[in-house]
């Protein structure tokens, strides 16, 4: 195999991987909901407790949508066929 090819596939199997790892990792901070991160330098303030009514609300909606099929199903379940 030629060694530009073998480079070209690493590199790009490589950068996707670190991406990937950072993206996930980002996904996992998320959810603790930590208010200020020092990390690099780099300082991040969050406003949490909009973060928080937000995702409240869309379980909300969530248990809404899933009482509703739920409903709508066990209507279309009672009904006979004469």
């Amino acid at each position: 195999m030629d060694d530009n090819v073998f480079d070209a596939v690493f590199w790009s199997f490589f950068i996707t991987s670190v991406i990937g790892c950072i993206l996930k990792g980002s996904s996992i901070l998320y959810k603790f909901k930590f208010k200020e991160v020092n990390c690099c330098g780099l300082k991040i303030t969050r406003d949490v407790e909009d973060e928080i009514k937000l995702d409240e609300m869309e379980q909300n909606l969530n248990n809404r949508y899933v009482q509703i099929s739920d409903s709508s199903k066990n209507s279309s379940n009672n009904k006979t066929i004469n």
